[in-house]
């Protein structure tokens, strides 16, 4: 087999920040969006889409900030076609170490008709606006949206517009997850032969996840002659979601020996950015999601535990170890020390101060009294689920419970340093908990989503709880994980709610990247 260094470089452009955040209810805060934006360009993604600058003072801000602090990475940012998001854009990566302006316009006849553009008029934009962001930035990646339903003449004249206009990457996006590998192979193969100037650029595949084939189609992609993905940490996404960037990475070093391209991501820094990632956005993983799901490496039937005794092999075509799992799920208890806590954190890729070792062996001292043995779940959930809040906290509850189905909720907060106490009645007790919240603070959030799964096994488990609110269009989750299920729902909702007020403090009307429209393209 070729020598790895000698293989096609296949660049990763993570697109978690953007396009991953533009799921309902994914929203992230400033200081999540630059945490992930580190751990990404720790692990070796080659360009990070930090977001759309134009959308809102607070997408600018972080998108500039991530790119004042990145260290390896190119740091782009999405523009429309017009001049005024492409200087927004410009502002935002300028002071990057490497900076990147991503340009775009709908290409396919439905998507022209949204600005009502004839398709002389389209190529005038695009000629106009490619060549106002390559006299900013010398790198420009432009992407003709819904490139997969585009009518193929028309494609490749303005494929060929933008690289003469100074483009240097070409993104094909399959914008509604349409195409099939086949056809997204050889639509690459065909427009780098038949494009004048195509050898000079690099080319770009972004698939979405609507027929389940998102990562087939990258790779199909590739084979074809891509030679930059664009995915997200989890597939996270609009809709059914995006490429995952785990799949396409492990996918192209496991099968290297038919797949002959590298990609220099550290894959062993994989599973504790998936688990952030899903922590923070509040989307969690299914459990037999591939590479990254909690059953990814476990194996319950009788015939394959025995092949696994024998030579893991037989089961396995990777190992944990690849994806930064440390193989083991080592139990640590009530007596276990500070010393054993730290080295089990690193392990699970958490790295602690000993001031905040301090807190975070106070709160486990405090579980391993509720729970016989504390599994490296149990920790992840306690290291990235347990966050304090801020305007409120919760103080104390006791719940009673009915046979009939009714239960009354005490709920004492600690709302902007004052301590307020509320009883309600409601339909269960996780119901009357909300209410008694409610009461104490009013809010019109709309209960949007409550999803409980266990984080272990056994009736000791920690109950990891998300709650997504939604109020004037505003959308924020919570999430929290405890032995009961109550305190951990109760604690989750508070979280949410937080989010909600610290977004409604620092965020206007239309904020949200998701309210862009095309209005202002012509």
């Amino acid at each position: 087999m070729t020598n790895v260094t000698d293989q096609d470089r296949v660049l990763i452009f993570d697109t978690t920040l953007r396009d991953g955040e533009q799921s309902p209810g994914a929203t992230m805060t400033h200081n999540e969006k630059l945490e992930i934006a580190e751990l990404l360009d720790e692990m070796g993604v080659d360009i990070i889409e930090a977001g759309f600058p134009i959308a809102s003072e607070g997408d600018f801000k972080a998108v500039s900030e991530i790119a004042e602090r990145s260290k390896n990475s190119r740091i782009c940012g999405l523009a429309r076609a017009n001049f005024t998001d492409i200087d927004r854009c410009w502002e935002a990566v300028k002071h990057a170490g490497k900076s990147r302006i991503h340009t775009f316009i709908g290409t396919s006849p439905l998507h022209r008709s949204i600005p009502n553009l004839t398709q002389d008029e389209m190529a005038d934009k695009i000629h106009e606006t490619v060549s106002h962001a390559r006299n900013l930035c010398e790198n420009v990646q432009w992407s003709p949206m819904d490139a997969t339903r585009t009518e193929w003449d028309y494609l490749c004249r303005v494929i060929e517009i933008a690289i003469k206009a100074g483009a240097t990457t070409i993104n094909i996006p399959d914008t509604v997850g349409y195409t099939a590998p086949v056809e997204s192979a050889d639509l690459i193969k065909r427009l780098i032969e038949t494009v004048p100037g195509a050898d000079e650029v690099v080319f770009a595949t972004h698939c979405h996840n609507d027929l389940g084939m998102a990562t087939a189609n990258s790779l199909a992609a590739v084979a074809g002659g891509a030679r930059q993905i664009e995915c997200t940490i989890n597939g996270l996404g609009e809709r059914a979601g995006n490429t995952a960037l785990e799949e396409v990475v492990m996918a192209l070093r496991t099968r290297n020996d038919i797949m002959p391209w590298n990609t220099g991501i550290d894959t062993t820094k994989i599973m504790h950015i998936s688990r952030r990632v899903a922590t923070v956005s509040g989307f969690n993983v299914q459990f037999n999601k591939a590479i990254v799901g909690k059953n990814a490496f476990a194996h319950e039937s009788g015939i394959h535990q025995d092949g696994m005794l024998k030579n893991r092999e037989n089961f396995e075509i990777m190992r944990p170890e690849d994806i930064g799992l440390s193989g083991t799920s080592l139990p640590l208890g009530k007596h276990s020390g500070r010393a054993a806590l730290r080295d089990k954190l690193e392990t699970l890729g958490f790295e602690v101060g000993d001031n905040q070792l301090k807190d975070i062996f106070v709160r486990f001292k405090d579980l391993a009294d509720r729970k016989k043995e504390v599994f490296d779940d149990d920790l992840i959930a306690l290291m990235t689920l347990d966050e304090a809040d801020d305007y409120l906290q919760l103080v104390s509850m006791k719940v009673t419970c009915g046979t009939g189905g009714q239960a009354e909720s005490t709920v004492e907060l600690e709302m902007d340093g004052k301590d307020v106490i509320a009883t309600e009645q409601g339909d269960g007790p996780v119901d009357a908990s909300f209410r008694a919240i409610r009461a104490i603070h009013p809010t019109k959030a709309h209960l949007q989503l409550y999803q409980v799964h266990a984080v272990t096994e056994g009736t000791d488990a920690q109950a990891t709880v998300s709650v997504r609110l939604e109020e004037d269009g505003m959308i924020a989750t919570g999430q929290s994980a405890n032995t009961d299920t109550v305190v951990a729902s109760a604690k989750a909702y508070i979280h949410a709610l937080n989010r909600l007020i610290m977004r409604r403090e620092k965020t206007g009307p239309g904020a949200d990247a998701r309210e862009i429209s095309y209005k202002d393209l012509t």
